[in-house]
């Protein structure tokens, strides 16, 4: 059993050679800059000051690299699909993501985040089709589910089953079944 509470930040970084030493197993969290990426993690953890979050899109740049319960990382890459201050995030993103897929044998599984409330757009399509080639597992984590009308949902729902995606969860950081569920799945992949 893996204790998500003993998580702590180790380093952030731009490449997969400057990864923490002593490698463990990897699951990356990867979406777009407004899905809610920071408030999961903290609420996987059940720490709410462990990754920061802000009300502005693109501030994580870097992999950062979270060791749980020293047995397997987060590792929080930026978020894609948006640029500031006429920096193209989506070049260093695409960049940062190719580095750190090619050959990472660490990478156990992706959890892509989308917020279920926004429409999903061809970045996030891309993301999807990345993994499929690259045959490296993901699920799609559909965040802020407790916000959803059962319409949204069944939206939602179609979308994933049209992208023929294998796995999704239904997440909310409000609801902690569904931390719970997310929690199990990590630890039957791990």
């Amino acid at each position: 059993m893996i204790n998500f509470r003993n998580t702590k930040f180790i380093k952030s970084t731009k490449t997969l050679e400057d990864a923490p030493k002593g490698r463990l197993p990897e699951i990356l969290i990867v979406g777009r800059s407004n899905a809610g990426k920071s408030s999961l993690i903290n609420a996987l953890v059940d720490n709410k000051n462990l990754a920061f979050t802000s009300s502005k899109p693109g501030h994580t740049r870097l992999l950062n690299y979270y060791s749980v319960d020293e047995k397997f990382y987060l590792v929080d890459a930026p978020g894609y699909g948006y640029a500031k201050g006429g920096i193209d995030l989506d070049a260093l993103f695409g960049e940062m993501m190719s580095n750190y897929l090619d050959n990472n044998l660490y990478l156990k599984c992706a959890l892509l985040l989308m917020d279920s409330r926004r429409e999903f757009n061809d970045n996030d399509i891309q993301m999807i089709d990345v993994f499929k080639e690259d045959k490296t597992p993901f699920i799609v984590i559909l965040t802020k589910a407790d916000k959803l009308n059962q319409k949204e949902k069944s939206k939602a729902i179609k979308f994933i089953e049209s992208q023929d995606i294998k796995k999704y969860l239904f997440t909310s950081i409000s609801d902690s079944k569904s931390i719970i569920r997310l929690r199990k799945e990590i630890e039957e992949l791990l």
